[in-house]
């Protein structure tokens, strides 16, 4: 769980996890505590993932992903649901219009055909303008679920090996037909809220992370918490099966 905060956090800053990934949670409950409609915490949450990509890209950490919709999401109320993707659609619209003055990269994982087309269009346009550029990647999952991304990876494969293209199968290899395909794996998952459980978010990739749970709602979650995550990861000896 979280870290007391009566004391400032140590983060020795050359020792930084390479891949971070965070479970946004709690903006419906954190509108819920002030008397808001849930759609309010939603958009409370989107300034606070502003916030945080800035302060990781600020401290260099190359790769911040978060779990910012789920297939299982849309069960949701068609109002939240509604208020969610406009929230998304504003924000590429800003993310595109300063990406060439803070250059920063951006991806996607997740299955785009259920998403609206102007939302895919904006996605594309930013994953192209990333190319330009080099540094802190956020990776964006919308319409994200971990199973179907595992079974949409053994389609891929499985339609090179009836081309007779695909390569003898690996865990390496296999990775490459995952959306996240070139990114190394998280060295750390947060979820705040005070939830303890995964939610379907990179199984595959998260087999070794390191996990680290706040009571922390997402939109009060700052930099300050973010240090108290990363002091415990410091603070981890990670052995991957193995021994010292």
């Amino acid at each position: 769980m979280a870290n007391d905060k009566t004391t400032a956090p140590q983060v020795d800053l050359s020792r930084l996890p390479r891949h971070v990934a965070i479970i946004l949670d709690g903006n419906g409950r954190w509108a819920k505590k002030r008397g808001l409609p849930r759609t309010a915490g939603h958009a409370y949450g989107a300034e606070a993932f502003r916030r945080i990509g800035n302060y990781c890209k600020a401290i260099g950490i190359e790769y911040l992903t978060v779990y910012a919709f789920s297939t299982e999401n849309w069960r949701r109320p068609p109002e939240e649901v509604r208020t969610i993707m406009s929230i998304f659609d504003k924000y590429m619209k800003e993310a595109l219009s300063i990406m060439e003055r803070d250059r920063f990269k951006m991806r996607f994982f997740g299955e785009r055909s259920g998403l609206s087309p102007e939302l895919q269009r904006l996605m594309a346009a930013a994953e192209e303008k990333s190319t330009h550029y080099d540094g802190c990647q956020m990776n964006l999952c919308i319409n994200y679920g971990g199973r179907d991304e595992i079974l949409h990876a053994v389609r891929r494969y499985a339609e090179a090996y009836k081309a007779g293209t695909a390569p003898e199968l690996t865990e390496d290899v296999f990775s490459n037909y995952l959306y996240s395909a070139g990114i190394p794996d998280p060295d750390l998952i947060i979820r705040t809220s005070g939830e303890q459980r995964l939610s379907n978010f990179l199984p595959w990739q998260g087999a070794y992370s390191e996990l680290y749970f706040t009571d922390v709602l997402w939109p009060d979650f700052t930099e300050r918490d973010m240090d108290a995550a990363l002091a415990e990861f410091q603070r981890r000896d990670r052995r991957f099966g193995g021994v010292k």
